[in-house]
């Protein structure tokens, strides 16, 4: 099941005329200023600091079976190595990152 506050914000944006694509698109400029310099540009963890942290690519299995929610979690709270963003971004730019990350899966 999704994180019900990431279905009602996909809900307000397709009551709204806004494509999920376009909401996707409103996380790729957070994404490339606050996550590609571990994750890298086309997800797979292949940057310096990725490979340092164990960055796992978002192509993994794992991580395309990993619900909105626990990503948006991960994002929130840190997970492993990965730190918070809960103090950095807020809760639509996280939920909009996790959009874009499912366009690196495809």
């Amino acid at each position: 099941m999704r994180h019900p506050f990431v279905v009602a914000f996909l809900m307000t944006f397709a009551i709204a005329g806004v494509a999920p694509h376009a909401y996707a698109q409103a996380g790729a400029d957070t994404y490339k200023s606050k996550c590609m310099m571990c994750h890298a540009a086309d997800g797979s963890g292949s940057t310096p600091a990725g490979k340092s942290m164990g960055a796992i690519p978002f192509a993994s299995a794992a991580l395309v079976k990993t619900s909105d929610a626990d990503l948006i979690a991960a994002t929130t709270n840190g997970k492993g190595k990965m730190p918070a963003y809960k103090s950095k971004l807020t809760a639509p730019e996280i939920a909009a990152v996790v959009a874009y990350v499912r366009t690196l899966q495809k």
